[in-house]
């Protein structure tokens, strides 16, 4: 079987499924990608365009934050919001309501060109008062994972991975492929 090509134009995903175990070849692509709240409706269509973009296995992810002040919003969105209003008024924009919780979610799909197999993780936490911490990328500056007092860009790789909504969903898929997939395609 020929291994999956991980589909993603983040290079910080790719470092982050490296850690997690996941060593897979990864590709930047330009994929269309619907507007859809749950991620796991974003990687079905990503999964497929990707497919028929390469004619081989892929692997795709996506994630969201689903703030519960905001009915869930902006979940798979976040990006878009994230990019229109910033990080600060995000968190400035919650300051309203008593209930900062949050969940971060992931999904993670293989298509081999005709079974589509995903696995989702979450990490429930809380949107901090305002964005903290350099490293990690995109809203990790804002997430505080449940039990922790730093957000997931104050923590090391390794500390994020131990919590992370992505490890989950990277596991959840592991579990569902059939054991012939070869994860290390890499050269090491």
């Amino acid at each position: 079987m020929v291994p999956p090509v991980f589909v993603t134009g983040r290079a910080e995903k790719a470092e982050e499924a490296r850690r997690l175990g996941f060593r897979l070849d990864w590709m930047a692509l330009d994929l269309p990608e619907p507007q859809a709240l749950d991620p796991a409706e974003v990687v079905g269509a990503k999964a497929r365009a990707a497919h028929a973009i390469l004619s081989r296995p892929v692997v795709v992810e996506d994630s969201g934050l689903e703030i519960q002040a905001w009915g869930r919003f902006p979940g798979a969105l976040v990006k878009w919001l994230e990019a229109s209003a910033g990080l600060e008024a995000m968190a400035k924009m919650l300051d309203a309501f008593e209930d900062r919780s949050a969940t971060a979610t992931c999904a993670v799909a293989c298509f081999d060109g005709i079974e589509l197999i995903a696995g989702r993780g979450e990490s429930p936490g809380a949107i901090a008062r305002s964005p903290r911490g350099s490293g990690g990328f995109g809203w990790d500056a804002l997430f505080i994972p449940r039990g922790a007092r730093r957000t997931f860009a104050e923590m090391t790789g390794d500390e994020k991975d131990r919590v992370s909504h992505r490890r989950r969903a990277w596991e959840a898929l592991a579990l569902k492929l059939p054991a012939g997939i070869n994860w290390h395609a890499e050269k090491e």
